[in-house]
């Protein structure tokens, strides 16, 4: 009798476009029930599809990594586009869109501008500083930015506009929850996601650190669960469990000290991108990624072949990173669950063979990606001014004229401080 329901209701006109793949399993089918998950032999090829396309998901992160800078981004925007596709295809009804002509467009278009505008002043200083050489180009780039908040707003407001002249009669509550649902996904999703671009431009250690350790929890956690897991741990997500939750979280903290240790010995990914250029970069490693020696005389017997440690200081941050990766972040991947529960369905989608959708991969790298942000502009970034942000501020909020101005200005200054 339920499959004949679940058959006649995907018939129905007004049925979301929604694969049969993508259909709940009851939970009584899912729960553990006091046996080690590594007894059920079906579960060992899903696990091999899952190491398959993890490898090749590695591979092509380690790619991108490799190319720089400009290219994570990219890669960054890429999975945004795709989280949203999948957000706004949650919600998608084939029926009531037959008569909304036009309609979907109305979520990209929000979104491209909130991307426009997010993006744009995390790259004003950035772009100055690539192309001032460039006196034309110095000029169109600062009016740009000058009026780039005003060409935001009047973007959302041709869309809100857009939005109001597509309204219909009896179908109000589709097109008033389609616009709410949009802005939950440009505040929840596409806001989130972006302190990740934030982080790869302060050094793509801050990027790929909390990362991998992402990485590394969700890996460790599949592995203790599938051989080790017994006690369940929360019933939104019945496969997980108590015992993969913890030997997870020894491994992530773990991981966190050590390759903070492998990846703070290489500038091009310690370094801060302050342009947009391409290329590895160079730069004094400052106090965090200098290592710190620790003498364990009176530690450890004489025979130990190591008398001292080197620590670099950023091991420390990373504990900390470690800890809310392997402790806070996974509510992200609780939260996604019981989003998929409310609606019925296993994965946000199918583009990841035996992980789901991109929205499935990514709901603790969201929070993280916040946190980490957060924790560097706190914790790790010297507070107030330098001359690099002065000069920023200078080319980027002053015309040219003002520039000179402003030289010759400070010139008599100078002269004047040298001549008393």
């Amino acid at each position: 009798m339920q499959k004949d329901n679940s058959t006649s209701t995907l018939s129905t006109p007004r049925s979301r476009h929604r694969r049969r793949s993508n259909e709940v399993i009851p939970e009584d089918s899912k729960a553990n029930g006091g046996h080690l998950l590594a007894d059920d032999r079906n579960k060992y090829r899903s696990m091999w599809i899952r190491a398959y396309s993890s490898l090749w998901m590695i591979g092509g992160f380690v790619f991108i990594i490799y190319m720089g800078h400009l290219y994570i981004m990219a890669m960054v925007v890429v999975i945004q586009i795709f989280m949203a596709r999948e957000l706004f295809n949650l919600l998608r009804k084939a029926h009531e869109d037959k008569h909304l002509p036009g309609f979907r467009l109305l979520n990209w278009h929000f979104f491209f501008t909130a991307m426009l505008f997010v993006y744009g002043r995390l790259f004003s200083q950035r772009l100055v500083n690539t192309i001032t050489a460039d006196r034309f180009f110095d000029r169109f780039v600062n009016s740009l930015f000058k009026y780039h908040m005003a060409i935001c707003y009047f973007l959302y407001i041709a869309g809100f506009m857009w939005f109001i002249l597509t309204l219909k009669k009896k179908m109000y509550k589709y097109q008033f929850g389609q616009y709410a649902w949009t802005h939950m996904i440009l505040i929840v999703v596409f806001a989130q996601s972006s302190f990740t671009v934030a982080n790869i431009f302060e050094g793509i250690f801050w990027f790929l650190l909390p990362a991998t350790l992402i990485a590394i929890n969700d890996i460790a956690a599949y592995v203790f669960g599938f051989f080790f897991g017994r006690t369940p741990l929360i019933k939104l997500s019945p496969k997980k469990t108590w015992e993969g939750f913890i030997g997870a979280s020894v491994t992530t903290i773990i991981s966190a000290f050590v390759l903070a240790k492998v990846m703070g010995r290489f500038p091009w990914l310690t370094c801060p991108r302050k342009d947009l250029s391409t290329g590895w970069l160079y730069c004094d490693p400052g106090p965090l990624f200098k290592p710190e020696h620790f003498s364990l005389l009176g530690w450890v017997p004489q025979s130990f072949p190591w008398k001292e440690v080197s620590i670099l200081p950023v091991q420390w941050h990373a504990l900390c990173l470690g800890l809310f990766a392997s402790i806070i972040a996974p509510f992200g991947g609780f939260f996604a669950s019981g989003f998929k529960r409310a609606f019925k369905i296993k994965d946000f989608g199918d583009s990841i063979p035996g992980h789901g959708g991109i929205t499935d991969r990514m709901d603790c790298q969201m929070v993280i990606a916040v946190f980490a942000y957060i924790y560097h502009q706190s914790f790790v970034v010297q507070q107030g001014l330098s001359v690099e942000t002065v000069l920023n501020q200078i080319l980027t909020n002053l015309t040219f004229e003002e520039q000179q101005a402003l030289y010759i200005k400070f010139g008599e200054i100078l002269q004047e401080r040298l001549a008393g």
